[in-house]
């Protein structure tokens, strides 16, 4: 226990946190902070999140009657599962019965609810993450997280096999936290059972994994973690892209969109991951704005790709193992490029009397081309006199 350090915490002090506290019996220890609020708050990290995740003995219909009196919103997100979802002001607070998983597929766990402490502490996943806080600051420990914590090791609760038995994105989840708490040093009891559940994972949905992939590739530090999840064959990267995403961390780059850039096919990311349509775009976008930058068209990557040709340019000096001093020198010739709209538009070429269809097109393309190489200098009535109906 480290007196004061959770006590002092913003969140923790806030009137409406304590308000929830004071509904679901806090004083007398029957709810608790858990989690990521917690464990963050003790390695003095910066919340993500608003969000905290409560603990607490009371079943979900005591919860819901004691919010109601309180004047508290409540909202049935989890029922099911013990969970109950309360907001006061800008506190949202997901509430969960303590539990005990009694049956599980890998995906789906069967629990019961109840009223021990080290049981719902020992149903999770690692040890830095069954970290309780009572309304008063103090800290509930049960399984030695804390030091866990504080030397940044991501250990499985108990046997890391059953563990992952019990839900098999915990494979991915010890990896993720390797790498944002743990400083990308890898548990080898916990390593040695993520490689042999690798063949066992295909019941997990693509959006579960997609999500923590996802999660992963926005970290500042990960290039390491990645080839360790490769060479247990739980990520198809191939050495090369494992080189060019240690270059581009290198750089100080932590996009997922450049990251997934860099990491070769699209559509068989999104097929694996579920990625969106929007995000798929975005790093379509970078790799075009990346060969770009690479053809030496710096000028054509910012007017065509906007924000994202600095992703590009990242990008390409990853793969081509630029110096730092290519990468500034090119940096600052893209901060130089004065982006303006192309002058002319197809109604232009109409008025000199070009028919609406796939030559008028070909035609603007092709003064658009003129008007990229000569520096966006062409302004519309030089355009115009270059065109041909």
């Amino acid at each position: 226990m480290i007196p004061g350090d959770l006590a002092q915490a913003p969140w923790l002090q806030q009137a409406e946190t304590q308000a929830i506290f004071a509904a679901l019996d806090g004083a007398r220890g029957r709810t608790r902070a858990v989690g990521g609020v917690v464990r963050d708050t003790l390695l003095g990290l910066p919340r993500k999140t608003p969000d905290i995740d409560l603990a607490t003995e009371l079943v979900p219909d005591e919860v819901i009657a004691r919010a109601q009196a309180a004047g508290i919103a409540w909202y049935p997100t989890g029922i099911d599962h013990g969970t109950v979802t309360l907001r006061l002001g800008d506190v949202l607070a997901e509430v969960t019965t303590l539990r005990q998983d009694t049956e599980t597929d890998g995906r789906h766990a069967k629990v019961v609810l109840g009223t021990d402490w080290l049981d719902d502490a020992q149903r999770r996943d690692f040890t830095l993450n069954a970290l309780y806080c009572a309304a008063d600051g103090t800290l509930f420990d049960p399984l030695d997280g804390l030091e866990d914590a504080l030397a940044h090791r991501i250990r499985f609760i108990g046997d890391a096999d059953q563990r992952i038995r019990e839900d098999g994105l915990r494979v991915y989840r010890f990896f993720r936290f390797s790498a944002s708490h743990g400083q990308q040093v890898l548990d080898g009891q916990g390593l040695a059972a993520c490689e042999r559940a690798v063949g066992a994972l295909d019941h997990l949905s693509a959006e579960r994994i997609g999500a923590e992939i996802l999660r992963m590739l926005a970290l500042p530090k990960v290039a390491k973690t990645l080839g360790a999840m490769a060479a247990i064959n739980l990520l198809p990267f191939e050495q090369g892209a494992l080189d060019w995403l240690q270059a581009y961390e290198d750089f100080g780059g932590q996009s997922a969109v450049a990251r997934l850039a860099l990491v070769g096919d699209t559509e068989a990311a999104r097929m694996r991951w579920h990625l969106s349509n929007d995000l798929v775009a975005a790093v379509r976008k970078v790799q075009l704005a990346s060969e770009l930058v690479r053809n030496g068209a710096i000028g054509e990557a910012a007017y065509r790709h906007g924000e994202l040709a600095v992703e590009g340019l990242a990008v390409a000096a990853a793969q081509e193992n630029w110096n730092r001093e290519r990468l500034a020198e090119t940096a600052r010739e893209l901060g130089r490029v004065q982006l303006v709209p192309f002058p002319i538009s197809g109604h232009d070429l109409a008025g000199l009397g070009m028919a609406p269809g796939p030559a008028l097109g070909a035609e603007l393309r092709r003064l658009e081309r003129l008007w990229i190489e000569s520096g966006f200098s062409l302004d519309k009535a030089e355009l115009i006199a270059l065109a041909r109906p």
